[in-house]
């Protein structure tokens, strides 16, 4: 099997409405798309955008190969001058982005793409792809770090993920969402993820015994002693086993840093015993880790019953979102210019209030309380509108527009940065450990009404009076 070229990674009525662009002269018309999402992942407060740097990599990357141009032939439907402009094909357009990590909320841009016509339409599939996938993946690590309360989260999916794509970049955007590691071995080696992890029960069963495996196991990773107790029970052979390999193993080379794991039965019970049981010992600083199917209502549970433990692996249901495993980030037409440079904005309309697009080129503001540094609102504005921050702001309640709110003493912060200009990369990528602070900091930006688990406060998020009349104009003229 040939590499992989993602140029192709698009449904084929990209090429088909390319081609038709082709022959009707808008090869060359600039366009604009936002790619936004319309519903928060498990009824959340908000979600966080991540795949970035994949769609970075995607961009600079473009091309059609001489094998992609002969499948494409093959089809018999396009015309040879689209196939040979197709053969020299490369990104040329613009790219504003919400940086990742960035807690982001419905409706508003998060990418802004300004290109020809046909490369805008070549690079939708891709660009939700990423997105997508890996913003829901940070959401639901998100969730989860903030349900475990400042104990770690350690992202063990890769045998569960839906691809071995999935299982990479999904372990690098639960990172994003706040985990301190993962099981998969390429994500460290490719991104820096820190890859932990310690022994399964068929190391346990290789031995003659339970407690040959676990001082096996001691003698060889002295400082990294997590013992898996539960493969035969838990409360007679495994914590007694483990209590003694640390003693006889450990305790003699100075070591008291030891972790014991359960991954199956009564968790909440079984740490309670556990506790009691190492602390009667003397290994009081022994840590606890819990895995099994978690996600962060399990979590929650769990220490709402004062289970004693101290760390989580979560798995299937944190890398596959299996609660809410669909984004629905959409890729919609906002503007294009017309043969003098004008922008003319365009609306999608629907029965569905909902699916009706908001219009124009445009830019989104945060607005932060100066005195707390808490996020107050999001507005979108027109592309060259600078919102006052020295001044009252008057915003409308996204659910009853005749609920207002008016704002007093913000900062105005714009959210989109310069991506590509004329398709080059103007933007330096952060660190992944970067990525993690900002958005473990922006996250704590936000109320704790806006981040409940069920029934969260719904965060304002507003069209500037010149956008809202934009689009009000536009949905008028469609009603005669």
């Amino acid at each position: 099997m040939r590499e992989l070229n993602y140029a192709m990674l698009t449904d084929f009525y990209e090429f088909t409405m390319s081609n038709g662009y082709f022959q009707n002269g808008f090869k060359d018309r600039i366009v604009y798309f936002d790619v936004f999402y319309r519903k928060v992942p498990d009824g959340g407060g908000f979600a966080i955008a991540a795949g970035l740097d994949q769609l970075i990599d995607y961009l600079e990357n473009l091309h059609f190969t001489s094998e992609d141009i002969d499948y494409l032939r093959s089809k018999g439907v396009f015309c040879e001058e689209f196939l040979d402009y197709l053969a020299s094909f490369r990104f040329t357009g613009d790219v504003w982005s919400v940086p990742e990590g960035t807690p982001i909320f419905p409706g508003e841009p998060i990418f802004t793409i300004r290109a020809p016509a046909i490369e805008a339409q070549l690079i939708e599939t891709y660009t939700l792809l990423t997105l997508n996938h890996q913003s829901l993946i940070a959401t639901k690590a998100n969730r989860v770090v903030r349900a475990a309360h400042g104990r770690a989260v350690l992202e063990f999916g890769s045998r569960r993920a839906q691809g071995s794509d999935a299982a990479i970049v999904g372990a690098r955007s639960a990172y994003i969402g706040g985990c301190a590691g993962t099981a998969c071995a390429l994500t460290d080696e490719l991104y820096g993820v820190p890859a932990l992890g310690t022994m399964a029960h068929s190391w346990v069963q290789m031995f003659d015994s339970e407690y040959e495996a676990f001082v096996t196991y001691c003698k060889m990773y002295p400082n990294n002693a997590c013992l898996l107790v539960d493969t035969y029970n838990t409360l007679k052979s495994g914590i007694p086993n483990a209590i003694r390999a640390f003693k006889e193993v450990l305790w003699p080379m100075g070591i008291r840093k030891c972790s014991i794991r359960l991954d199956s039965g009564d968790i909440a019970y079984l740490t309670k015993k556990a506790r009691v049981m190492l602390d009667e010992a003397g290994l009081t600083e022994c840590k606890i880790t819990a895995s099994n199917s978690l996600d962060e209502y399990l979590i929650r549970d769990l220490l709402m019953q004062d289970a004693k433990i101290d760390s989580f692996g979560v798995g299937e249901r944190l890398i596959t979102a299996s609660s809410a495993p669909v984004f629905g980030a959409v890729y919609k037409l906002a503007a294009v210019e017309d043969a003098d440079g004008n922008i003319v904005p365009k609306i999608k309309i629907s029965e569905n209030v909902g699916k009706i697009t908001n219009p124009h080129f445009k830019k989104v503001y945060r607005l932060y309380d100066r005195e707390t540094g808490m996020a107050m609102a999001d507005q979108i504005c027109l592309h060259d509108e600078v919102i006052d921050d020295t001044q009252p702001l008057t915003i409308f309640d996204p659910l009853a527009t005749w609920k207002t709110k008016t704002l007093e003493n913000f900062e105005a912060h714009e959210l989109l940065v310069p991506i590509f200009k004329n398709g080059v990369k103007v933007y330096e990528s952060p660190a992944l450990n970067d990525i993690k602070v900002h958005c473990e900091r922006e996250v704590g930006r936000l109320w704790d009404e806006v981040k409940r688990f069920e029934n969260p406060h719904t965060y304002y998020v507003d069209l500037s009076e010149k956008l809202w009349t934009i689009k009000k104009e536009l949905l008028s003229g469609f009603k005669k």
